[in-house]
């Protein structure tokens, strides 16, 4: 870690020049960094003891310029110092708390990040640092995501596609995504199981597909309950149908019956009157 005499009158925050004007090589070294930063919103909603800086400089001696990361956290200083925001990252301004991860997003070209920026950012002690190359066109013999944790004021490549950072509780790693509408591999935070922390857009996305998901049971649960009302309805009107049937072939039961009970009746009052007049109906 650097050294700097604290007797010495040290410039402030808005002494020091918090912009060099110089343009960043393309959007997304500064969308992938807002998008680690507004992850971090969510996984640390509670917590107000950390500060992830995106494009801003870092003063890390009173006599030299800042160094400038694509992206940076810090862990044990207030978030918010107040309502305008932090200009720039002064270490003696922060109670010498040093970033314990810095980004380097490579653009068409390497900018010293394997070389000048590595060697700075062990000289001033950031414990992660992390270099990634999101254009596939430009990785090379280099892998798309590469972490290295200082050992012994050097960095040591780390293994695995999924970095876990214990000092920060949170692995980093990369996987296709969608962040502010745009679908393309992007660099997350992941939790010890392995698990990607969604965004809060992603979050929006899946409550807005469990609802879908919910309106459509509900459609599907209505329309089998509709279908089981109607085939009830069938059976009821199949019952009185049968009950229908049954209740004619009842009447016509007892009709014939009543016939027989009329043609019995004829037939005992015939043999009567044959009998009456001296006629043995048995003889006919």
């Amino acid at each position: 870690m650097l050294q700097y005499n604290r007797l010495n009158p040290l410039p402030s925050a808005e002494e020091l020049p918090c912009s060099d004007d110089t343009p960043v090589d393309n959007e997304l070294q500064n969308l992938i960094p807002n998008l680690l930063e507004e992850l971090l919103t969510v996984i640390w909603a509670d917590r107000q003891d950390w500060f992830f800086g995106v494009d801003m400089g870092i003063y890390y001696a009173p006599s030299k310029p800042a160094v400038v990361p694509d992206g940076f956290l810090s862990v044990g200083v207030d978030r918010f110092i107040h309502e305008d925001g932090r200009l720039s990252y002064v270490l003696w301004d922060e109670d010498d708390v040093i970033p314990i991860f810095a980004l380097e997003v490579v653009s068409r070209t390497y900018g010293r990040e394997y070389e000048e920026k590595m060697r700075l950012y062990a000289e001033i002690g950031v414990l992660y640092y992390a270099v990634y190359i999101p254009n596939r066109r430009y990785r090379k013999n280099r892998q798309p995501l590469e972490v290295y944790r200082l050992e012994n004021g050097e960095y040591v490549l780390q293994s695995g596609d999924l970095v876990w950072m214990p000092e920060i509780g949170l692995a980093i790693g990369r996987e296709r995504g969608t962040y502010r509408g745009r679908t393309r591999e992007w660099l997350y935070w992941y939790d010890e199981q392995g698990r990607r922390w969604l965004t809060t857009e992603e979050k929006a996305i899946q409550e807005r597909q469990r609802a879908e998901q919910e309106r459509r049971k509900a459609e599907r649960e209505q329309q089998r309950a509709e279908q089981e009302r109607q085939r009830a309805e069938q059976e009821r009107q199949r019952a009185e149908q049968e009950q229908q049937r049954a209740e004619q072939e009842q009447q016509r039961a007892e009709q014939e019956q009543q016939r027989a009970e009329q043609e019995q009746q004829r037939a005992d009052r015939l043999a009567e009157k044959l009998r009456q007049l001296g006629i043995d109906p048995t003889d006919l």
